[in-house]
């Protein structure tokens, strides 16, 4: 999957600022909820489940990203966003490698699709290992920009 694809410009948030990862959470929900991507009476669910999966382990991986996500029955098609952390401290997210998080990727992904969720996580983990993608997504000065950044950077996968 290309992953600017996967994300609208208006689903990437630029100068993101939550208090702390469990506020980006629940502000990310909440930004999916606000473009109905996902159903206001299943918002409640689709936090919780992220919340848990998040408590289980932290998705804090390295290089400054975080991907909190989880497999949900009230989506039928994988739904992202990512907030993109402004602050040069960026955001502590108990990540693998101990530096804060600067890119918080978001993903509602189909319960019943666990292939998808696998490629998926990897697909956005590879793209975003790559450092000039990850500057330009920080540099950003807007979520159109950011976009472009994100569609120029990266190249398909091969199937």
């Amino acid at each position: 999957m290309e992953i600017s694809r996967l994300f609208a410009a208006e689903d990437l948030l630029v100068g993101f600022e939550p208090a702390d990862k469990w506020d980006a959470i629940g502000r990310l929900v909440g930004h999916l909820v606000s473009r109905q991507a996902i159903p206001e009476k299943s918002a409640a669910r689709v936090l919780e489940q992220i919340l848990a999966r998040e408590r289980s382990m932290s998705t804090g991986m390295e290089r400054g990203i975080a991907i909190p996500h989880a497999a949900v029955d009230d989506v039928q098609k994988v739904t992202a966003c990512m907030g993109i952390v402004s602050r040069a401290g960026g955001l502590a997210f108990e990540s693998i490698d101990g530096q804060p998080a600067r890119l918080v990727v978001l993903l509602v992904i189909p319960k019943a699709q666990k292939l998808l969720h696998i490629r998926t996580l990897a697909d956005v983990a590879r793209v975003l290992s790559n450092e000039s993608i990850r500057n330009a997504l920080i540099a950003a000065p807007s979520a159109r920009d950011a976009w472009d950044a994100l569609s120029r950077g990266e190249a398909p996968t091969p199937r």
